[in-house]
Formats: C-alpha cells, sequence, structure tokens
C-alpha cells in the first residue's frame, strides 16, 4: 500500500485515530520508504523537520544529518552508460573509485580507533557548538548601508570579520549544506579541532553526518605538508602522503580521471592552517584552471584548491586560528568560530576524568575548586587546557589531602594509575592542538571567595599556575631510585616537604635541557620535533611524566617517522620562559627582542607565527617575587647564582615599566599590558599604567571575565578614583559585569554598541550600586528599550554620587524617557542627562517638562526635534542669601524646546505643562514655524508661565501676520522686556527687540512699530537681514523720538544704500549727549569716497572720546583701502586699524588715546601696483617721523606673494626708502623689518636676489629657508656673504657643505641656525674655525655624524649667548663633552635642551647643568624627570637669580614635587615664563602657585596642567595678583570648574591669549567668558575647543563679540554643537572658529 492510500483510509476511517490504527498507518510506511529510494527518503525527512513545530534540536539535528542534501544529484552522479563501449570504459574506473573510497573508510576508522583510546569524554558532534561568522568575501559582501528607516542615523555594527559571537549552532548543524563550498571552522590551541575533523571522517565512513558516502574524504594535515619542499602533483599528494591505492598505477591513473570529471564527489579536510609555514596565495582577478598532473609547490596546490582552480565544485573545509583567517579573505563561503566550553560542560568533563569510583568528596572539591579559580576556569574552556587542569587539581588536592593524613597512600592508588593512563591518552589527541590563543590570558588576585580547604594554596597568577602544572607532571615520574612505577612520590619524599619548589628542585637537569628545547623551537619557529633532534633521556623522561607527545608523519621519502611536540603550545612557550630568566643563553637584547605587546587585531602585514605569543607574559609572572625561589633551583644547573637571577628580573620590570609609561598603546595592547602587569604582581607598576592615561578606550575586542579581572587589578592598584572605561563594540560574557564591579576607583564607565540591550542593562544594574566612585554612566548608541531603561533606573538610584547619565541614541521611546525621569528627585548631584534620540515623541518632552515641577534642580531642559533631548542640573541647588531672618532662594530654570513641529492641541498641552513648572529664566521654542493660531494659543498662556528672562521663538514665524502676533506683546504685556523673533543677537538686560531674518518689508516695519505702542523702555532694536530699504529706514528713524532710552539699533543687510547711510549718521549726531558710539555699516557696498562723506558728517558731531567704526562686509575694494590709509595717515588720534579684504571682510577702525599705533593689512588680496601706491602713501605720510619714533609697524599679508614678485617688492621698497635695515617675506607675513621664508624662490631668481642684497650694505640679517637654491644658490651665497660687511645673521640655508667653505673665510656673522640639517664631518670641520665668534648658534633636530668635533669646539664659544640643541641625539660621550664645554661659557643666557634626554640619564645631564653660572632663558621639556631630578634642579635653580623663563613640559612631576619646585622658584624673582604642561601636578602645587605668583611680580606667560576642581581655585587666587599676565595655557587640567580662573582673567589687563581646551567644561564657563571678555581689551584670542558647549554657551560668546573688535580668534572644535549651528555661527561671525586647525 502506497502512504497516500494509507492516509486516505486514514481520513475516511474514524477507528483509525485510535491507538490500534496509527501502528498499521506507521508500518506501512516504513515498507514504503525501506524499499523507495534515497531521494524520496531524503525528501521525506526534510519534510518531517520543516512541518514539525516545536521539535528537539538534537533530534532535529540528527534527521537533517541522515536526510543529507541532493547536492545536485550528487548520489546519481554517475555517468548514464548508453552503449556497451562506453560501459567497458567506464566500469573499471568507477570500480576503481569505490574501491578506493573503501579503502579509506578504513583508514579513517582505524585512525579514530587510535585518536579515541582513553579519551576522557566522548566525542560527538550534535554537543560541540559553533558560532557562525559573516565570510568576507568581497566580490558578494552584502551592502551595510543604513536604509532610511534606521532610527536615529545608527550606522552598522562590525560584522563577524571582528569576532563578534553572539549566536550559536551546533557544528553538526554548521556543517549542513557545506558541500560545493569552501568552508573554514577556526577556533582556539586546544579547541580540538583535529579530533573534529577526524570526527568528521569516521561519521563519513560510517554513512553518517553531512558528507555523502559516495564522496572521497581527504583528510591532510598542514603540519605534514610542511615537510614537502619540492614540487609535487595532485596525484602525488593524495597518493604518497594521505593514502596509496592498492591497484597500483592503473587505479591511480582511474582514480584521478574520475575525480577530474566528478570533483564535486570529493570533500578536502585541511587541517591546522595556523601550523603551515607558508601562505596561501590568492587569484582575485582570474582563476585559471591548473593542470593536476603539472608539478606545484605545496602553498600554490593547496591555493588552487581554496580558489577553484583545482577540483572546481568540491567541498573544502580548512581549520586554523582566528588570526590566521585574514588570509582566507574572499576565499571562504562558510566561516564558524568553535567555541569554549560553559561551566556544565567542564563539571561535566571532571566529573569523567576522576571517574565515578573515585572518592565523592575528592571530585566534588576538584569541581568547587576549579570553578572558583578565574585562572582554572578560563583555561579549561578550552579542552585540552581542562585535561592540563584536571591534571593539576588532582595533583594539588592530592597533595593536600597527603598532608592532613600525615603521608597515608590514598586508598585508590588503582584507580589512580588508571586515571593516569588516560589523562596521557587526552594529552596525546590533543598533540596536534598544541598552541594557545592569546585569549586564554587569565588572572583571579581580586578577592574571589575561595570554596577550596583552608591549607590548599590556589595559585595566583596564570604564571604559578604554569608551575604548578609542570610540578603536577613532574610528581608523576618515578625516582630515580624506585624500581616499581606504581610507587607514589609521597612514599617518598615526606608530604611536608614536597611542594612545587622540592619537585622543581628534583629535576633542575631535566628541566634545563627541557626549557633549552623549547626555547630552541620558539627560535627557530617549530613546534613539531624529530627524533634525532631531542637527548634521548630528554625525551624518554618526557614521554614518560607526558609533557611531551608522539605523532606519526611521512617524510619527504614517503617513509614514516616519528616526531613529538609539546602537550600545548603555551607550555612550550613557559618552559622556554623559564629559561629566558634562569640561562645565559639568552642575553639582555634576545629578551628584549621577545618582550612585546600583542595586539589582538590582526592584519594582512602581520608576520605568520604558529606561536600563541603569551611568551612575554609568563616572563612578566617569572619575574614576581614569588618565582624568585623556583628560578634561583633552576638556575643552578647554568651555575647562576640568586643576584644574576633578580637582575633579570629588574629588567623585565624595567621593560614592562617603559610600557607603563607609554601613552602610545592603543585598546588592546593596554589590555595586555594590564594582563603583564598582573602576572608581574607589581603594585607599582599598575599604578603607572593610569598614571598616563586616566581613561581607557577599549573598542572591537572580545572580552572574557578574565580580562576584566587584569583591568581590576590594574585599577584597584591606582591612587586616584577618576579612571574611565569606555567600551565601544565589546562583546562580553555577562559575568564580565560581575567581575567589572570590583574596579572601585571607576569614575566614568561606557558602553557603545548595539549588542548591549535590555539583559546587558539588567546585569549592569545590578552591580551599579558596587561602584562607590561612579560619577558618569554612557549606555549610549545601544539596544535599550523601555524595559532596560526601567532596569538601568533602577540601579542608577542607588549610586548618590552620579552626576552625568548618558542613553542617547537607544529605542527607550516616551515610556523609557519617563522611567529615567522618575529617578531625577532621587540623585541629588546629577548635572546632566543625555535621552537624544529614543524614537521619542511630544509626550516625552512633556514628562519633563512636568518632572519640573517636582524636580527643582533642573536648570535646563533641551529638546531639538528628534535629535537632541538633554535635561541639565545646577550643581548646587539654592545660592542662599541670608539677610536678618530672611533666606531668599535664588533658583533658575532654563527650557530649550528647539525645532518642534505641534500643532494646536499639543501647543495647548505643552503650556499647559509650562504653566505649571516654577520660575522659568529661559523658554527656548525656536524652529516651529507656527502659524498666528499657534502662536496665539501661546500668547493667551505666557502670561500663566513664570519666566524671569526670556523667550525665544527664532524661526518660528510662518508670516507677518504671526510676528505682529508676537509683537504686541511688547504693549499688552508689560513682564516682556526682550523679544527674540529670529537669529538672536544680543542678551541685555533691558528690553530688546530683534526681527531679524523675518523678511519685513516697509510696510511690515510699519505694522510691528505700531505694536511697540509706547515701548519707551527699549534699549536695543535688531533689524538686520530684512527688506528695509531707505524708505522702510526712514520710517524707523521717524519713529526714533519716541524711543527715548535707545542704545543700540542694529539695520545692517537690509539694501540701504548710501542715502540712508548718511540719513541714519545725521539722525545719530543729533543726539548731543552721547558720549560713545559703536557704528556697525556692514554690508554697505562702501567706496572710497561714501567713507569719506560719512567720516565728514560723523565729524560734525560731538566730541568723542571713545569712537569705534565697524565698516565690515561692504565689500570694500583696493582702491577703497588705499584711500583708508590715506585718510588715516592725516589722522593723529588713530589708535587701531583692520583692514582684511579676505573672506571675512574686516574694516575696524578705533580712536582712543594713549595706545600705540598699529596698523595692519591683512589678507587683503593687493595686486603689485597697490603695493607699490601704499609704499608710496606711507612714505609721504607727514606723520611718518613720529609714527617711527612710537615703533610704527606696517604688515602685509599677501598669500601671492612669491619668487620674482617678492624680490622685486624688496627692491622697489629699498628704492623709495633707504632707512630700511631687514628684509623679511615669512610664510606668508611681507614686513619693513624684510628675508625670504617659503617664497618658492629658486635658482632663476638669484640675478635679482643679488642686485636687492648689494643694493643693502647696511644688511644685517638674511634668512633663505624653504626655498630651492640648491648647490648654485650656495655657491652664489659664497660669492655674496663675503660683500656684505654687516651681515650679522644667517639663517636655514642649504647644501651645508658647500656653504661652509665660507666659514674659512673672514666674516662677522654672530647669529647663526642650522635647525634641521645634517652636518658631516667636513662641514663641522669648517664651522669650528668660526664657532667662538658666534652669539647664538641654533643646532636643533640636525643628525650630527661629526657632531663630537662640533660639541668639543662650544668650548671656546666664550661669547656664546644662545644655544640650541632641541631633539638632537647626544650620546654619553657628546654629553660629557657638552658638560665640559658648557663650564667654559660664562655668558650663555639662553639654553633650550628640549627631548635630548631619556628618564634614565636626565641626572647626569643636570650635573652639566650644575657647572653653568646662570641662565635667562632654559628649557628642559621632555626630560622625563620625577621626582629625583627634581629634586636636583631645584638644588641648582636658586642660584639662577636672572632665570626669565623655564620650559619643563612632558616630565614626570609629581605633585609634590611641583610644590617644591615652585617654592625654589621664589628665588627667581624676574622670571617671566613658568611652563609645566604634560605633568603630574595637583592641588598641593595650585595651593603653592596661589602663594609663589602674587611674589613674581615680571610673570607673564604659565603653562599647566592637572591641577583639578581645588587647584583651579587655588590658581584663580594667583592670577588676580598677576598684573603682567599676557597669556595662560590650561589645556586638560583635569577639571571642568574653570568659572574661577575665568573670572580672575579680569584682573589682568594686559592679558592676549587664554587657552581651555580639553577640560569638559560646560556653558557656564561659556558664560563666565562672554561677562569678562568686555574687560578685557587686549584679548586677542581664546582656546575652548574639546569642551562640553552647547549652542547657548557659542551664542553667549557670540554675543561678547560685538565688544570686543580686538580679539582674533575663538577656538571652538569638538564642542556639543550641532553642524547646523555650527554653519549659522560660523557665518555670523568668523571668529568662531570650529574647525581643527
Amino acid at each position: 500500500m502506497m502512504p497516500s492510500e494509507a492516509w486516505r483510509q486514514y481520513q475516511l476511517d474514524p477507528s483509525s485515530s485510535s491507538a490500534a490504527g496509527r501502528p498499521e498507518l506507521i508500518k506501512t510506511m516504513l515498507d514504503y520508504f525501506r524499499s523507495a529510494s534515497a531521494r524520496k527518503c531524503r525528501n521525506f525527512l526534510q519534510s518531517v523537520c520543516f512541518s514539525c513545530e516545536n521539535i528537539p534540536m538534537l533530534l532535529e539535528s540528527r534527521l537533517m544529518s541522515v536526510a543529507g542534501y541532493d547536492n545536485n544529484g550528487c548520489e546519481s552522479s554517475r555517468p548514464a552508460v548508453t552503449s556497451l563501449e562506453q560501459r567497458l570504459i567506464k566500469r573499471p574506473r568507477i570500480d576503481h573509485w569505490e574501491q578506493y573510497i573503501s579503502e579509506v573508510k578504513k583508514f579513517l576508522l582505524k585512525r579514530w580507533e587510535r585518536l579515541t583510546a582513553g579519551l576522557v569524554r566522548e566525542v560527538q558532534l550534535e554537543n560541540v557548538w559553533v558560532s557562525p561568522r559573516a565570510a568576507n568575501r568581497s566580490r558578494d559582501r552584502p551592502d551595510q548601508t543604513p536604509g532610511s528607516a534606521d532610527r536615529g542615523g545608527r550606522t552598522p555594527e562590525p560584522d563577524g570579520d571582528y569576532g563578534y559571537l553572539e549566536s550559536r549552532v551546533t557544528l553538526e548543524t554548521f556543517l549542513q549544506g557545506c558541500m560545493g563550498k569552501v568552508t573554514v571552522l577556526v577556533g582556539q590551541t586546544g579547541s580540538g579541532k583535529t579530533l573534529l575533523t577526524s570526527c568528521l571522517g569516521q561519521q563519513w565512513a560510517s554513512g553518517l553526518g553531512p558528507i555523502p558516502s559516495s564522496f572521497v574524504f581527504v583528510l591532510l594535515e598542514f603540519r605534514q605538508l610542511n615537510l614537502l619542499s619540492h614540487p609535487l602533483s595532485l596525484s602525488e599528494l593524495l597518493f604518497q602522503y594521505y593514502l596509496p591505492p592498492t591497484g597500483g598505477e592503473d587505479a591511480k591513473r582511474a582514480i584521478i580521471d574520475y575525480l577530474l570529471t566528478n570533483p564535486e564527489q570529493s570533500c578536502w579536510v585541511l587541517d591546522g592552517y595556523d601550523e603551515f609555514h607558508g601562505k596561501l596565495s590568492r587569484q582575485e582577478v582570474q582563476r585559471k584552471p591548473l593542470h593536476l598532473e603539472d608539478p606545484l609547490p605545496v602553498a600554490d596546490l593547496i591555493s588552487g584548491l581554496l580558489n577553484r582552480q583545482i577540483l572546481p565544485g568540491s567541498t573544502v573545509l580548512v581549520t586554523c586560528r582566528v588570526r590566521d583567517l585574514i588570509d582566507l579573505d574572499g576565499i571562504s563561503d562558510k566561516v564558524g568560530q568553535l567555541l569554549g566550553w560553559d561551566q556544565d560542560e567542564i563539571k561535566e568533563y571532571v566529573d569523567n576524568f576522576f571517574g565515578a569510583k573515585a572518592d565523592v568528596a575528592l571530585r566534588e572539591q576538584a569541581a568547587q575548586l576549579l570553578l572558583s579559580s578565574r585562572h582554572l576556569l578560563a583555561m579549561s574552556s578550552i579542552p585540552a587546557l581542562c585535561n592540563i587542569c584536571c591534571i593539576c587539581l588532582e595533583h594539588l588536592l592530592l597533595q593536600c589531602r597527603d598532608k592532613d593524613t600525615g603521608g597515608a597512600p590514598m586508598p585508590d592508588e588503582k584507580g589512580s594509575k588508571a586515571r593516569t593512563d588516560a589523562q596521557e591518552a587526552e594529552g596525546a589527541q590533543m598533540s596536534r592542538e598544541a598552541r594557545g590563543e592569546e585569549d586564554v590570558i587569565m588572572d583571579g588576585t581580586n578577592g574571589r571567595p575561595q570554596l577550596t580547604p583552608t591549607s590548599l594554596q590556589v595559585p595566583a597568577t596564570l604564571t604559578q599556575v604554569y608551575l604548578t602544572v609542570l610540578a603536577s607532571f613532574l610528581s608523576r615520574q618515578k625516582t630515580r631510585h624506585a624500581s616499581v612505577y606504581g610507587l607514589s612520590l609521597f612514599s617518598v619524599f615526606p608530604c611536608s616537604a614536597v611542594t612545587t619548589l622540592t619537585i622543581l628542585s628534583q629535576y633542575q637537569s631535566e628541566l634545563c635541557e627541557l626549557s633549552q628545547l623549547a626555547w630552541r623551537g620558539l627560535e627557530e619557529s617549530k613546534i613539531l620535533f624529530l627524533k634525532e633532534e631531542i637527548p634521548q633521556e630528554v625525551l624518554k623522561f618526557s614521554l614518560k611524566i607526558g609533557l611531551l607527545s608522539q605523532v606519526e608523519l611521512r617524510r619527504q621519502d614517503g617513509i614514516l617517522a616519528n616526531a613529538y611536540c609539546f602537550i600545548h603550545l603555551t607550555v612550550q612557550e613557559f618552559l622556554a620562559a623559564l629559561r629566558i630568566m634562569t640561562s645565559n643563553d639568552v642575553n639582555d637584547a634576545q629578551l628584549k627582542k621577545r618582550f612585546s605587546l600583542k595586539t589582538r587585531w590582526t592584519t594582512k602585514s602581520d608576520q605568520k607565527t604558529v606561536f600563541t605569543d603569551s611568551l612575554y607574559l609568563y616572563v612578566c609572572g617569572l619575574a614576581s617575587s614569588e618565582c624568585t625561589p623556583a628560578l634561583v633551583e633552576l638556575a643552578k644547573v647554568s651555575g647562576r647564582a640568586q643576584s644574576w637571577v633578580q637582575k633579570r628580573q629588574d629588567l623585565v620590570l624595567t621593560l614592562l615599566k617603559t610600557m607603563c609609561n607609554s601613552n602610545t598603546l592603543t585598546g588592546p595592547k593596554i589590555l595586555q599590558l594590564c594582563h603583564s602587569v598582573q602576572e608581574s604582581q607589581n603594585h607599582q607598576l599598575a599604578k603607572q599604567v593610569f598614571g598616563v592615561r586616566p581613561k581607557l578606550e577599549l573598542r572591537n575586542i572580545w572580552l572574557l571575565p578574565n580580562d576584566i579581572e587584569a583591568l581590576a587589578f590594574v585599577v584597584n592598584s591606582a591612587d586616584h578614583n577618576d579612571i574611565g572605561l569606555d567600551f565601544g563594540a565589546c562583546s562580553m560574557e555577562l559575568e564580565c559585569l560581575i567581575v567589572l564591579a570590583r574596579c572601585q576607583g571607576i569614575h566614568n564607565l561606557s558602553f557603545h554598541s548595539r549588542k548591549y540591550g535590555d539583559r546587558f542593562a539588567e546585569k549592569l544594574s545590578s552591580v551599579l550600586p558596587k561602584f562607590t566612585s561612579l560619577r558618569k554612566l554612557e549606555f549610549s548608541g545601544a539596544s535599550l528599550t523601555a524595559t532596560g531603561a526601567a532596569s538601568l533606573a533602577s540601579g542608577l538610584q542607588e549610586c548618590p554620587h552620579i552626576t552625568d547619565i548618558n542613553v542617547s541614541d537607544n529605542n527607550l521611546r516616551d515610556e523609557g524617557i519617563s522611567r529615567i525621569a522618575e529617578i531625577f528627585t532621587k540623585l541629588q548631584n546629577l548635572s546632566n542627562v543625555a535621552l537624544g534620540r529614543n524614537s521619542t515623541t511630544l509626550n516625552a518632552v512633556d514628562c519633563l517638562i512636568k518632572t519640573m515641577s517636582s524636580c527643582l534642580n533642573i536648570q535646563h531642559v533641551h529638546a531639538e526635534g528628534i535629535k537632541d533631548l538633554t535635561v541639565t542640573f545646577f550643581q548646587n541647588i539654592f545660592e542662599v542669601f541670608c539677610i536678618m531672618d530672611v533666606c531668599i532662594m535664588m533658583v533658575s530654570f532654563f527650557s530649550s524646546l528647539l525645532n518642534q513641529n505641534w500643532n494646536k492641541s499639543e501647543m495647548q498641552k505643552l503650556a499647559e505643562s509650562l504653566a505649571q513648572c516654577p520660575a522659568l529664566s529661559v523658554l527656548d521654542l525656536s524652529g516651529g514655524q507656527w502659524d498666528e493660531d499657534i502662536l496665539r494659543t501661546l500668547t493667551e498662556f505666557l502670561p500663566k508661565f513664570s519666566i524671569t528672562d526670556k523667550l525665544i521663538i527664532n524661526d518660528s514665524c510662518s508670516s507677518v501676520e504671526g510676528l505682529v502676533v508676537l509683537t504686541a506683546l511688547l504693549s499688552d504685556y508689560p513682564p516682556v522686556m526682550e523679544l527674540h523673533v529670529s537669529i538672536n543677537d544680543n542678551h541685555s538686560a533691558f528690553a530688546s527687540f530683534s526681527l531679524s531674518f523675518c523678511n519685513l518689508y516697509p510696510a511690515d516695519l510699519e505694522s510691528v512699530l505700531r505694536c511697540l505702542g509706547t515701548s519707551s523702555d527699549l534699549t536695543m532694536l535688531d533689524l538686520s537681514s530684512n527688506c528695509l530699504g531707505n524708505k522702510g529706514l526712514k520710517k524707523l528713524l521717524d519713529f526714533l523720538p519716541r524711543l527715548s532710552k535707545i542704545q543700540e539699533i542694529n539695520a545692517s543687510k537690509n539694501d540701504i544704500n548710501m542715502e540712508g547711510v548718511v540719513m541714519l549718521a545725521a539722525a545719530l549726531c543729533s543726539y548731543n549727549t552721547l558720549t560713545e558710539i559703536h557704528i556697525r555699516l556692514t554690508h554697505f557696498c562702501l567706496k572710497g569716497d561714501h567713507l569719506k562723506k560719512l567720516l565728514e558728517i560723523l565729524q560734525q558731531g560731538p566730541q568723542l572720546s571713545d569712537l569705534e567704526y565697524d565698516l565690515s562686509n561692504n565689500r570694500l575694494t583696493q582702491q577703497g583701502l588705499l584711500a583708508v590709509a590715506s585718510t588715516l595717515c592725516t589722522c593723529a588720534n588713530v589708535s587701531g586699524v583692520e583692514v582684511s579684504l579676505g573672506e571675512e571682510e574686516r574694516c575696524l577702525i578705533w580712536f582712543r588715546q594713549n595706545e600705540t599705533r598699529e596698523k595692519t593689512l591683512r589678507e587683503g588680496s593687493l595686486k603689485h601696483e597697490h603695493l607699490i601706491r601704499l609704499a608710496e602713501i606711507v612714505s609721504s605720510c607727514p606723520h611718518l617721523a613720529k609714527c617711527i619714533t612710537r615703533a610704527f609697524l606696517l604688515s602685509i599679508e599677501e598669500r601671492w606673494i612669491s619668487a620674482e614678485k617678492a624680490v622685486g617688492l624688496m627692491l622697489h621698497c629699498l628704492q623709495l626708502n633707504s632707512n630700511i635695515q631687514t628684509v623679511r617675506k615669512n610664510e606668508f607675513l611681507l614686513s619693513l623689518c624684510f628675508s625670504l621664508v617659503d617664497c618658492a624662490v629658486n635658482v632663476y631668481q638669484l640675478a635679482a636676489i643679488e642686485s636687492v642684497i648689494l643694493s643693502c650694505p647696511f644688511l644685517t640679517e638674511l634668512e633663505f629657508s624653504h626655498n630651492s637654491l640648491g648647490v648654485e644658490g650656495a655657491e652664489f651665497l659664497c660669492s655674496v656673504l663675503p660683500r656684505l660687511p654687516n651681515l650679522t645673521s644667517l639663517s636655514d640655508v642649504t647644501v651645508l657643505e658647500t656653504l661652509s667653505q665660507v666659514f674659512l673665510q673672514p666674516n662677522t656673522i654672530q647669529h647663526l641656525n642650522l635647525s634641521g640639517h645634517q652636518i658631516s664631518e667636513t662641514a663641522a670641520q669648517n664651522m669650528t674655525r668660526f664657532l667662538p665668534c658666534l652669539r647664538s648658534l641654533n643646532l636643533s633636530h640636525c643628525v650630527l655624524p661629526g657632531g663630537l668635533q662640533l660639541i668639543e669646539a662650544l668650548g671656546q664659544c666664550v661669547i656664546l649667548e644662545d644655544l640650541c640643541l632641541d631633539s638632537v641625539a647626544l650620546n654619553e660621550e657628546s654629553r660629557m663633552c657638552l658638560a665640559r664645554a658648557l663650564k667654559h661659557i660664562n655668558s650663555i643666557r639662553r639654553l633650550r635642551l628640549n627631548e635630548i634626554v631619556t628618564a634614565m640619564d636626565n641626572l647626569s645631564v643636570l650635573d652639566l647643568l650644575a657647572a653653568t653660572k646662570g641662565h635667562a632663558h632654559l628649557e628642559l621639556g621632555g626630560w622625563r624627570m620625577a621626582c629625583r631630578g627634581i629634586e636636583e634642579l631645584n638644588r641648582l635653580i636658586p642660584n639662577w637669580k636672572e632665570l626669565r623663563k623655564i620650559k619643563l613640559s612632558k616630565n614626570l612631576i609629581s605633585d609634590q614635587s611641583g610644590e617644591k619646585l615652585l617654592e625654589a622658584l621664589k628665588a627667581c624673582s624676574h622670571l617671566e615664563e613658568l611652563c609645566l604642561s604634560d605633568n603630574k601636578l595637583g592641588i598641593l602645587t595650585a595651593a603653592r602657585m596661589a602663594l609663589i605668583f602674587p611674589s613674581l611680580t615680571h610673570l607673564s606667560v604659565i603653562s599647566l596642567n592637572h591641577i583639578d576642581h581645588e587647584g583651579s581655585n587655588s590658581l584663580s587666587k594667583a592670577i588676580m595678583c598677576m598684573k603682567n599676565l599676557k597669556k595662560i595655557n590650561l589645556t586638560s587640567v583635569g577639571t571642568s570648574e574653570l568659572r574661577p580662573v575665568v573670572a580672575s582673567l579680569a584682573h589682568c589687563p594686559l592679558i592676549q591669549e587664554v587657552g581651555l581646551g580639553w577640560n569638559n567644561c560646560r556653558d557656564e564657563v561659556a558664560l563666565e567668558v562672554a561677562r569678562v571678555l568686555p574687560f578685557c581689551h587686549t584679548l586677542t584670542q581664546i582656546d575652548l575647543e574639546c569642551n562640553s558647549l552647547s549652542v547657548s554657551g557659542a551664542e553667549a560668546l557670540l554675543k561678547a563679540l560685538r565688544f570686543c573688535p580686538a580679539l582674533q580668534l575663538i577656538r571652538l572644535w569638538k564642542n556639543k554643537i550641532s553642524d547646523g549651528d555650527v554653519h549659522r555661527l560660523g557665518l555670523r561671525d568668523r571668529r568662531m572658529n570650529f574647525s581643527s586647525t
């Protein structure tokens, strides 16, 4: 009966549904499928799997495995035989093929039987877990560009190429569908890849698994292929080095022929690519087929197979380690990574290892001990290392129990012997996996509770674990005097003495030989050793104890041979580390070569290596004092004493210290550094790790709990509690968060990745209260929903000290925002909460507005469209002023709801919420583009609002009607004192009205002015950027008498012509009470005659003591600029002029008394004739003589002046005025103090240059840097220099060796600058003859092959005043020579020695300073001087009474040393400049500044960092007394609280430059800067880059710029300002610089 007939009968007969009817149906189906074809059976099983729901995964995997895949009819792939002739040809070929398959099956089954003998645990593919990874195939790589629907503009996460393991399947499931593809299986060393490939072969041989039994299964090992050095064909590879057929040459030919015609019926398993000495080649462009019979190198043969040049369509499986996967980019179709064992699997293995008959208590203790030790647990996730850990555990537990029982032997000695045999078998089957991975680095010394017996000591570090492992293997060896194999070691030695040290001491010579073998293998990149390469005694010993295992290889000649390898690569590396630390065979140079940190990021340029790069880790662990006794015992064999061992340990710690002090390490290397420091158990080194990097950023790394343990060790050793950890796209287990909670000094904790979701947040919330120092938490760019937000909020409310929370760019929605808002009242120290880009609606904003009524410490709610949603809090909730018994609390709130597109009902809902808020200082509703109905709704609720300062609704009026609605507020609602309708340009304490960018016409203005009514208190009216024209301006001026208190009117950009300008000027001059006028006539297209007429009108006005003209952006031409110049030359009261015709188009004129005149023409785009005319004007100015006596300076910045134009201009200037002494053209600056620098001058201009030079007989300075003169130019200078009798300064010449010949002739040169040159021995010899005549010499960045004789000649420079040797590499001999030279130079005043020494030799260089008499200018930057060096320097400083500048940046000055340094500087009363940046200062140094700086009355320049909040308060007190302060640099000072420092600058009348970058300053600092700017008349530059300023702070600075015309630049790069606001603010004033340059 067919199944379909049985099914119809089953449906028609209801009784068939009974229990009796079902077996009949099942029997019918089974009978049918017994005789059915394989295709029908396969289709049936696949249908069952796809149709059944809730089928168990393992059952489904088994069914799919049995079913297999059709593979384009592989089972019926034999060619149809249509004739007798074809059958006669093809039948023998098929017979040989099938016979060969049968032989391969027998071969693989025997191999499997040999490998699995004595295994502790059965191997099954369905019990092995794999994480699929994205194969990187460039030809079909999917597009990862985010679609338009992606919320918040999220960026895609990196794909699987970076090692993210987020999903898992069984290996059996993963291999389904691998036929015809290149599949790569990656895993750590010891993860069982070789065993699993053999298991796959066994399943194929048994008719199971994903590979059809009709295929031929070829299993090749790369370690075998390494032995094949000569080219060979595919048939030779298959039959000589895999399995030869029994049928001779005919069989070989038949098999190869069948393989060529049916390549899809072959499966090639290539095991262990990580061991391959060669590297695969890739054919990206064209895959030309290769001939199978052509001999090829093995690497090309394998590459051809993978690139489908050989046997296209065949199935290929490659195993390797993760870091070798990069070689297979673009080749693999599927990639899977073997996952480590979890705790359940580890516990199962431990139970199996100790056996069911073993002592239950011992087995439980072993499992408990392993699971409680971070090192052992992490190692045990890898099968091969788990076996080693069990051997170690057995040794420890038996040792401990034997001590407790007084040495009585264990009753289960026979069972122990059986386990030993099993362990040896386990080690043998894992011998192929003798490699380790960087991820296996463990630790566990941060207080983990021990669950083991109190008498058992668990190894504290990974190195100590391996020492114990070594002892455990050695304890299995019978003693030299025992004849019975079963004799226990504990019965030979007293149990109290059986320790690791005791065991190691008994086998010193054997371990010495074994470590030498391991080191030799490391040096030669060898892990397999032939029998003749190992001493026989060592081989016998190592095999007996189990440290070496035996493998079988086929030599080049085809003969089988035994080879040996260590049971795991980490064991070989550990033994090699022992060799390094106990034998002089490895010298210091070799140690330094091997000692390096390895990154987990693999690149294609990395050198291929078979080892795990763990050697340096074990070396660091052996440098611990805990390992010293063991090293001393083992070193005795080499004749090394304890002092030698300790010296080697000190060297390792010194190398490690250098790495700790490096600030250039990437995140993965810093993580490896933490592991190394933790292995060394040196807390002093751990302190230095975070000493140079307070924040650690980790990106794209797979993190394990042991990695976090290493971080915890370093973090908990630090001296401070302001450490930051930033995890970006790092995959980590949830257990990592439990370990992370042990870090006690975390100040800033950040998580950024879509991988972090609600489960992650839930786990994080449970550990957050344990971070007692936590101040900032970022959980942004993740996958957090409202559920996760609730969990996070529950944890955060237990963190009372938290100040900043950032959960932006998630998916919280409105519910999630409300969850976060609920904790605002519980966290009194909050300062900022970021909630933007969370798919929110108006309800979220409404929730935050309502929260303001209950949470009184909210200062600012900022909502901008869907992009930004931020809540800012007061740092101190109340500012309390006590008057008698009355307490007045000053609280101000600020709300910004920008770009919100609401309708009328939503506006009403918002208004109702705002009406319930406490007093708001500012309400910003800009960007709404509402109609008059919505605006009217807003104005109706306005009387209910408690707004104390202003309401901003820029860009919210869509019509003039809406504008009229708002304007009416000025008359209808008296409390409204300031109305901002569009782009805001004012911040006044009085009533102001801004209508800029409102597209107003004269008729509209009349309606607006009518609405103003009797607003006589209006002080500022801004009508800029409209369409008023002269007619509108006339209406405004007619209305002006009604504005009795008006102070400022801005009517720029209104198409007003000169007629309107004259009308406006006449109106303003009619006010006789004015004493100060700031006139801004920008964007007026003024010409020279217009300007002259305007000046004549203004001269008729009242006498002004302070007058400022702002004539910028008037399209002034070159002729207009010349008109300005000619007019100003006749005016005696001009104090300053700035004219720029470049992009900024600035034209500023100042009239003030008692100020030095400075006339500057910058970027004028002047042509040649204009410059000549300008020179004539200046020359003919009647005040020129007077200006010269007042230090008159004329500078012209012209980018086009170069080559012959520069030379011609110089010549013309000299013809006009013979008083010019020096000519300098410095890059873009050409001044009448003139040289040729960066002018693109070449040999073609030499003739013209010669005429210029010879026309200046009094020329004193000549500079030719950054030009292209070459040898001809040098020869030219040699001929010209003798004709310049007054030349005293020569800078940056070329071809020094040629030019140095002129030094042999008599000359008057006193100042020589050779910076950046290579001074040969010949040039140095020529120079030594005239060095004694020099007063200054600059050799910075010079390469000195002949440097010694040059340094020696310095001793004869008795009149030398200035010496610069910055970044000159001086060896010890040169430094000693320099010291001797400086002793003879009594005249030196300026000494620059930056970056010439290292921390190891700065004391010797300080000795040479002690020989000098004193300096006015001393630079010692980059010396890395620590406490001892500063102490020596402090001893010298009081003797330098004339010291005026000292630079000590980039040193290691601590807070205590800084305090003592300032005390020493107190004696230098003439000190003008102090640079202490890039040090480790603190509050003690800052407090000392407040006491010392007031006494240093000449101090004008200071540069500091790392002073923190309390230190900034002390510094501000010092600044108030520094009346001569001109420059202050406070970059990266360690605190954002710099308001007191900024406020103190108002007491510094000469301040010019202020640097506050990289301090995370917020808007309050910007507001303070804006407040003090009008008091700083000489300020030219402010640096506020890389802070946390918002657009509000930037706008405050923009407003203040109007009162600071002298200010040239405010750097605002990398602040929290949107691109749109950056563009808008930059257009308003180009002095606001938001770029990085």
